[in-house]
């Protein structure tokens, strides 16, 4: 495994798919390919467009081979998704998009047998957010076709089913606010054996086993060698979190940007985590318990912003600062650290776009701030993902922790953490620059101003 050198990573995340090809020598990408990903609102419900997702990965894949040699596979995806799958692999209904709001119909049924906070570490969440509450609205809603389900999977684990014909779960999925896991046993919590799906769950299979080389016909069609070996994957979250479990010192934490914002502490205070306010319990890549917290601020800044200039000067930022022009929580409600609370703006009569963009950014800091208080974080935060490419949230980020932030160079961190899947050496995670908090007190004193009025709100 050392001697590989070019990981082919497969990231599918929730707005945007990808295939990256990342150097284990340098830990770097070499080469991207990237499509959006938009789910198909049709009937039965709305649910992901598997099928030109492996169009994508497919070409993506045959045409990243034709400039560089690919060594291995490596999977990672996002989470709150699992597929059914017959005796044949095939999927036995559509695999659901997590943001529709079917299951929802069928919450007070679901709410009477799902496990507590205290045994999977899974806050109950709206939509689909919790893939067990799929699985059950599937089995009530179309008992047909789920009697048919052979195995029951987790997303990446299921790219995998159709890479190499080999059926897996793998805990980090499993672990990821599903009902499904029981942490602190490290089995299938009580839900799985309450509905009797433990004969369907595939096995659970560590996040660096190789399933099997590539399928021939996949082969032959990609021009990749018919043994390159394929990884079992793992949760994208989690495979941002890899390289730091295998080279950082606790205490630290790390903040996953994408559609969501994911906060993760290692090593950091004891804390009772609260479920209402969207904190949880990850299962990292080493099978390990991580306190973890999370928003959606990835689709807020894209709501937020809508195209609009991201430029803005010294003196903007100091306007903010200093007429303290607020965004309180939340744009995106039913998740996050303040649920209940509707978004509002402070201060922000006469805001231009620049001034604007600078709210923006310290808003979505101050939330993961938030986030990381609510886990317990200490020591350095590392930002992946394209946060970490925002000053703006960055120093903010700083100030309101009073910590430092490590800003990642990585353009998915994501890629990074599943590509190391496939080797078997030491990480040495690669570099970012490191901000300490700002000693001008005007952004302690913004910090403050934000956390009052969030109090104010109630």
């Amino acid at each position: 495994m050392s001697a590989m050198r070019h990981i082919a990573v497969i990231d599918i995340g929730k707005t945007n798919a990808k295939v990256a090809l990342v150097d284990l020598t340098t830990l770097s990408e070499v080469a991207l390919r990237r499509m959006a990903n938009a789910p198909v609102r049709q009937a039965p419900y709305p649910h992901h467009d598997v099928e030109a997702l492996w169009t994508f990965i497919l070409n993506s894949l045959a045409s990243l081979n034709r400039e560089q040699r690919i060594d291995a596979i490596s999977i990672t995806t996002h989470g709150a998704t699992g597929a059914l799958v017959d005796a044949l692999g095939e999927l036995v209904l559509p695999v659901l998009d997590y943001e529709f709001d079917g299951p929802d119909a069928l919450a007070a049924d679901y709410d009477a047998i799902r496990p507590p906070f205290a045994e999977t570490g899974t806050p109950r969440l709206p939509l689909g957010l919790n893939l067990g509450a799929q699985f059950f609205w599937q089995q009530k809603r179309f008992p047909a076709d789920f009697a048919r389900a052979a195995a029951m999977l987790m997303y990446p684990q299921y790219w995998a089913l159709r890479l190499t014909g080999v059926t897996a779960n793998e805990v980090t999925s499993l672990g990821c606010h599903t009902d499904l896991w029981d942490p602190w046993k490290v089995d299938f919590s009580s839900l799985v054996d309450r509905m009797d799906w433990r004969g369907l769950m595939a096995p659970v299979r560590p996040a660096r086993d190789r399933l099997g080389p590539i399928l021939p016909a996949l082969a032959a069609q990609t021009g990749l060698d018919p043994q390159t070996p394929v990884f079992c994957g793992l949760h994208d979250s989690n495979a941002s979190l890899l390289p730091h479990l295998l080279s950082d010192a606790p205490p630290f934490s790390v903040v996953s940007t994408g559609t969501w914002v994911v906060s993760m502490a290692v090593g950091g205070r004891p804390v009772k985590l609260d479920p209402a306010r969207d904190t949880l319990v990850n299962v990292n890549a080493l099978g390990n318990p991580v306190p973890s917290a999370r928003f959606m601020g990835g689709r807020e800044f894209s709501l937020l912003t809508d195209g609009k200039s991201q430029d803005y000067s010294g003196g903007d930022v100091l306007a903010v600062l200093t007429n303290k022009m607020l965004l309180l929580p939340s744009t995106q409600q039913g998740s996050g650290p303040f649920p209940h609370l509707a978004a509002a703006w402070l201060n922000a009569d006469g805001m231009n776009n620049a001034e604007r963009f600078a709210t923006i950014s310290f808003y979505l800091a101050l939330m993961t701030a938030t986030c990381l208080e609510l886990i317990g974080a200490d020591g350095p935060t590392t930002v992946e993902g394209p946060f970490a490419r925002n000053r703006l949230f960055v120093h903010m980020l700083a100030a309101a922790t009073a910590r430092s932030v490590v800003a990642s160079e990585a353009a998915t961190g994501t890629s990074i953490g599943a590509a190391l899947l496939a080797s078997d050496q030491a990480a040495t995670h690669g570099n970012g620059e490191r901000l300490e908090p700002p000693t001008d007190p005007a952004w302690a004193d913004y910090v403050s101003a934000w956390r009052a009025a969030v109090a104010a709100q109630g």
